[in-house]
């Protein structure tokens, strides 16, 4: 049932994928991790393959698909053990390259709409703007802070950063515009001037139990389901070594008659 769930899963994840492709407005994005659409339709299509393997061979009784689901799930397995034990070892490093994906992703803000989504919900999720600080704005074309940019939003932030009021009925969506140049007692009035990737690790530590139990839940289904299809394989080995004793029995009974 599991394996019939995640298969639906990852068909919706391809087709959502596909269709933020196809609607985009923007030129393709040549880098992976700055293109959610991309994303989505490479990690549905994994998961959609993967879970076939395990779906088609657990209904037709084909052990050669029951293998490869689980070999993959037993390398997928020490891969994400690896990458925790790495992670947990090179946090510092992690974090850098994690800094310098963000970086990269502000320069790409306003070129590709999905990705624009994205870093808009994640400083308003999280209450936050830019990488370190609201200054990394000025690395993007459109908020950098230079007399030259002729851009009607220089020396500003999008309005994700923007600090919403409480009885606050008609959002101003120019609240963010030059507020490079103000004076940071006058901007952390308006917008959020701590960067995002100290608050992620800030919210991260702050709920270590919903992560490790999450993380914990995807390891045990993981494992279930390998379980699952190596039981079903030794039924399968189990049925076929009867059926061929069974065969040899009868042979051996009408070579005697």
């Amino acid at each position: 049932m599991s394996v019939v769930v995640l298969k639906v899963f990852s068909a919706v994840l391809i087709a959502v994928g596909i269709y933020a492709k196809v609607a985009k407005e923007s030129d393709v994005v040549d880098k992976l991790m700055a293109d959610p659409a991309l994303l989505l339709i490479i990690v549905g299509s994994l998961m959609f393959t993967i879970t076939f393997f395990g779906c088609f061979g657990a209904l037709r009784n084909i052990s050669l698909l029951l293998n490869m689901f689980v070999g993959i799930l037993v390398a997928i397995l020490i891969l994400q053990v690896t990458a925790a034990v790495l992670g947990l070892l090179f946090s510092e490093k992690v974090q850098e390259r994690t800094e310098q994906l963000m970086m990269k992703a502000i320069v790409r803000y306003r070129d590709d709409q999905d990705l624009e989504n994205v870093i808009d919900f994640v400083q308003k999720k999280f209450k936050c703007c830019g990488v370190d600080s609201y200054l990394d704005w000025s690395k993007n074309m459109y908020f950098n802070a230079s007399d030259q940019n002729l851009s009607l939003e220089a020396y500003g932030v999008p309005f994700s950063c923007c600090i919403r009021l409480k009885n606050e009925t008609v959002f101003n969506s120019m609240c963010g515009y030059e507020t490079q140049k103000m004076k940071k007692g006058v901007v952390s009035r308006l917008i959020y001037t701590t960067g995002c990737l100290d608050e992620i690790v800030w919210w991260g530590k702050q709920n270590l139990l919903l992560v490790g139990g999450m993380t914990l839940a995807l390891l045990c289904i993981e494992i279930c389901m390998m379980s699952l299809a190596s039981v079903q394989l030794r039924q399968i080995q189990s049925v076929q070594q009867k059926r061929k004793q069974k065969g040899s029995k009868n042979l051996c009974c009408n070579r005697k008659s």
